[in-house]
């Protein structure tokens, strides 16, 4: 039987791009789609606009615009060319493609992209000036080249870029790319410093720990069963019949804590286990650091999941043993579910981290 979390639904609806969140304190992130366009703010303040050709195009393509945090900062601009399955028009481009940008048939300058490595190129400064110009309003958008035409749609690209700048505080400055204004910028808000972890190394593993989830195996479950609901996102862990421990792994992290994890969901093309912190005798106080991890190594738990089977977006997680506990120090998806490339076109992070250290082997 398949085991269906809610936070695979919400993974999948944030992926699918299915609705808009508002927006939260500027230090927790954002995350926002309309139609063909999505905008993703990191907790740093720098934010990235991703838009997408309309669904069922032929020849799919993607730009990124991003831009940081503060007074004077400039959007940048990435164009990517579709490049998915055995079929993809892709696969029969030159090694070098010229291809000339239209903007409501004019003529706006070359991009050259090399189909063999990342099918993306840098748009120039005149350029992204170009599509911030013809994308808050009804425009036809398209690089053309080697006989065949990539046409971006325009649709939800002025409501990402107006949340754009009301998350970085521009509504109504010079420096607004939607609702413009008469104030300078002297008073957006600045950037933030992305938080700094120092990853701790975990402790070398001690006699008894390897047989530490079969003496403790009842007791483990009973107490890391409170820390779930019953129909949560760790189902196979309520099922676990009592006293089992043939699926509950043990790892150490110091001297007085261990990492246990266990299977937590099944989905058809996902899976969950659980991850927790506790003591490394009774009472075991579990603290769960996430449900839906995929994979432990050395002191970090990562989380890798499909937004759809198909394998054209993702979401990712990563959280880092600091020696007291684990930080979450990185999520972020790869845009939207738009047959852009396998594993999906862009890093769209929500949470950024600076790494004070990293515990050596």
């Amino acid at each position: 039987m398949l085991l269906i979390p809610k936070r695979f639904f919400a993974i999948c609806l944030a992926m699918l791009s299915l609705g808009a969140q508002s927006a939260p304190a500027a230090s927790d992130g954002l995350s926002f789609s309309r139609h063909d366009w999505q905008l993703v703010c990191d907790n740093t303040r720098t934010c990235r606009a991703a838009g997408y050709s309309a669904d069922g195009d032929a020849n799919p393509v993607s730009v990124l615009l991003t831009r940081t945090a503060g007074p004077g900062q400039a959007v940048t601009g990435q164009v990517m060319l579709g490049d998915y399955g055995s079929d993809s028009i892709a696969a029969k481009l030159p090694a070098v493609l010229k291809l000339s940008m239209r903007v409501n048939g004019r003529a706006a300058g070359q991009v050259v992209i090399e189909t063999k490595s990342t099918m993306a190129a840098d748009l120039s400064t005149a350029q992204v000036n170009a599509l911030l110009a013809a994308l808050p309003r009804a425009s036809t958008i398209e690089w053309v080249g080697g006989g065949n035409s990539w046409q971006l749609s325009d649709k939800g690209a002025a409501a990402a870029l107006l949340k754009m700048d009301e998350f970085q505080g521009r509504i109504a400055t010079v420096g607004a790319l939607v609702r413009k204004g008469s104030r300078g910028e002297e008073g957006v808000l600045p950037p933030l410093p992305a938080p700094v972890v120092a990853a701790v190394a975990p402790a070398k593993p001690q006699p008894g720990d390897a047989e530490f989830a079969k003496k403790h195996g009842k007791a483990l479950r009973a107490a890391l069963l409170p820390t779930v609901k019953e129909d949560g996102n760790c189902t196979k862990l309520t099922e676990l019949e009592e006293g089992a421990q043939e699926e509950l792994s043990v790892y150490r992290l110091s001297a007085s804590k261990l990492l246990v994890s266990t299977p937590c969901w099944l989905a058809a093309y996902n899976f969950g286990a659980g991850f927790w912190v506790i003591n490394s005798a009774p009472p075991f106080n579990p603290v769960l650091v996430t449900d839906s991890g995929s994979n432990y190594s050395y002191g970090s738990i990562s989380a890798s999941h499909k937004g759809r089977g198909l394998g054209d977006c993702w979401s990712t997680d990563t959280w880092t043993w600091d020696g007291k506990n684990f930080i979450h120090t990185e999520s972020s998806t790869t845009g939207m579910c738009k047959l852009i490339a396998t594993g999906g076109a862009w890093s769209l992070p929500t949470i950024v981290t600076a790494q004070g250290g990293r515990p050596e082997k």
